[in-house]
């Protein structure tokens, strides 16, 4: 009975480990790094994809736990964050931070030893960025969205920095992409739970919530996406039907911020944020399959 028990006690702790990688969000991380990684290659070495996609899972991981730690009260007010480990008290703080350094040494080794410093030194850069600078702006005001998008960009960038040791336009565009991506993505999230953040102390949102005036700024940061889109062909680093696939996906999810314009309902901002988490994935995957 008491070996029962322990065991079951265990697994309730195991499982709270891996809630805390937030894995939905740490494998699109990684999906992304991977695809940088790949692009900048002409012959892939799949275990060394292996090693950089456990490096990735193991520094994003590290990030999360330091964000929640750092958010742990306000978590515990919004319904969606309230069943996190560290709110229900399934795990301690000292717990969660000694997880944390786990997973960002092991990363940190990984990336020096498979890879290059300068690839060590963005995972590092983007780990301390969004967990110890944008974390803590997420209850000072809307510059915190602008923040947190640069290690969100950061991923393809460093999936490429880890192929080549070479920063330059290349790396650059990538990034770019994936820096004005943030701002739809993450402001249609907003749109969703402005109560619920509004609640927590945690101000999203440009403009004055839920507007015209909020859906224009979404808008404008959209149209950004349809001339980056190109600049992968323009460089050389892909083919024409892939800069012709990412500038149609980059009309339709502007097409999505002018029906939000014009209605200003979570049911559009729902679409947008669907929208969203469909463009980047499909433009990366045709960028791969059309690389030079």
């Amino acid at each position: 009975m008491e070996k029962t028990i322990a065991v079951a006690a265990l697994n309730v702790k195991a499982k709270a480990y891996i809630e805390l990688l937030k894995l939905k969000l740490t494998l699109a991380v990684v999906f992304s790094g991977v695809f940088g990684y790949c692009l900048a290659i002409d012959h892939i070495s799949w275990w060394k994809v292996a090693i950089l996609v456990i490096a990735s899972i193991c520094m994003t991981g590290a990030a999360n736990i330091i964000n929640q730690i750092i958010e742990k009260d306000s978590d515990k007010v919004m319904k969606r964050t309230a069943v996190r480990p560290l709110p229900t008290g399934r795990l301690t703080v000292q717990e969660a931070a000694v997880f944390a350094f786990i997973l960002f040494s092991v990363a940190s080794v990984l990336y020096v030893e498979f890879f290059n410093i300068r690839a060590a030194g963005l995972a590092v850069l983007s780990l301390l960025l969004y967990g110890f600078v944008y974390t803590p702006l997420k209850c000072k005001g809307q510059i915190a969205v602008f923040v947190g998008a640069l290690p969100g960009a950061f991923p393809p960038m460093i999936g490429w920095v880890a192929a080549t040791n070479h920063f330059g336009w290349a790396p650059g565009i990538l990034f770019a992409i994936q820096f004005f991506w943030q701002f739809p993505h993450f402001w249609a999230i907003g749109w969703l739970a402005f109560d619920e953040y509004k609640k927590a102390g945690i101000q999203m949102m440009p403009g004055t919530g839920k507007t015209t005036d909020t859906a224009f700024r979404i808008m404008i940061y959209t149209l950004f996406l349809i001339p980056v889109g190109w600049l992968p062909y323009m460089l050389g680093m892909t083919g024409i039907n892939s800069a012709l696939v990412a500038t149609i996906g980059g009309i339709l999810f502007l097409a999505q911020t002018f029906h939000l314009m014009r209605t200003c309902t979570d049911k559009a901002a729902l679409q947008m944020m669907f929208g969203s988490l469909l463009y980047l994935p499909v433009v990366q995957i045709v960028y791969l399959l059309d690389k030079v």
